[in-house]
């Protein structure tokens, strides 16, 4: 890349995390077809762009950890159930067509959005619930299907995490994305990342200018998050939602 492509790209990125560190997902909605865009193949762009996205997690991280709101354990919950999924998700992709994957992830999404706005109460106060014994084990299997996804597939699959985590154990909106953006940020992308790369190929002369504007996202966009109301949260939850689900399904209908 010359300099004027490099700075274009950190401005994508910055802007793509920024977003999705506020709404809980999405990154890849505008960071991987910026990198198909500038010329990389699209195994070569999604394992690029899986390892940026963990600096993502990690600039996120640094955010939420001087608010002192995530519980560790729960945290470790979230962490190993989902883990479980993401290798063999990553290996199960490379015997998908892109477009069906694609299509069926851009279904879902959409699906989310619509789940999420006809439940205008949903997620807009703490209100724990499935702590038990079966609530965890429900949960926990739910979350390792959101792994595989998070493993397999290419955009969005944060903003499953982020719903399932106010659905099912009663987040509000702005705890929930915190703990996407840790666990899924930094670990579950940090799995599949080291899956891909290790299967395919990765485009490392790009990755410094993809950190960066990943980690500068990810704290700025968790920083304003703090700052907003549930409510706010939540409708651009929906936003990112609906649009990249619509993306996806465009995407796959026309490759």
């Amino acid at each position: 890349m010359d300099l004027f492509e490099q700075i274009l790209l950190f401005f994508i990125s910055t802007a793509a995390n920024t977003f999705s560190a506020y709404a809980g997902g999405g990154a890849g909605l505008l960071q991987l077809p910026a990198l198909i865009f500038l010329g990389l193949p699209f195994a070569v762009a999604l394992a690029t762009h899986k390892i940026a996205s963990v600096a993502l997690g990690v600039g996120a991280a640094i955010r939420h950890s001087r608010e002192k709101k995530l519980q560790w354990r729960f945290a470790m919950f979230i962490l190993v159930t989902g883990v479980a999924g993401v290798i063999p998700g990553a290996r199960f992709i490379l015997t998908v067509p892109e477009n069906i994957a694609n299509l069926s992830l851009g279904i879902m999404t959409v699906g989310l959005a619509v789940y999420s706005w006809r439940k205008p109460d949903m997620g807009i106060d703490l209100k724990a619930m499935h702590r038990d014994a079966y609530g965890y084990l429900l949960g926990g299997v739910v979350l390792f299907f959101i792994g595989v996804l998070n493993g397999s597939l290419t955009s969005g699959t944060g903003l499953f995490c982020t719903i399932w985590l106010v659905r099912w154990f009663g987040l509000d909106y702005k705890l929930a994305v915190a703990y996407t953006l840790v666990v899924v940020g930094i670990f579950w992308n940090g799995s599949g990342a080291l899956t891909l790369a290790l299967l395919g190929t990765v485009k490392w002369s790009w990755l410094p200018v993809l950190i960066i504007g990943s980690a500068v996202g990810g704290y700025s966009g968790a920083h304003l998050a703090i700052r907003s109301h549930n409510s706010s949260i939540k409708r651009a939850f929906e936003l990112v939602t609906l649009v990249t689900g619509f993306a996806l399904i465009i995407k796959a209908l026309t490759a």
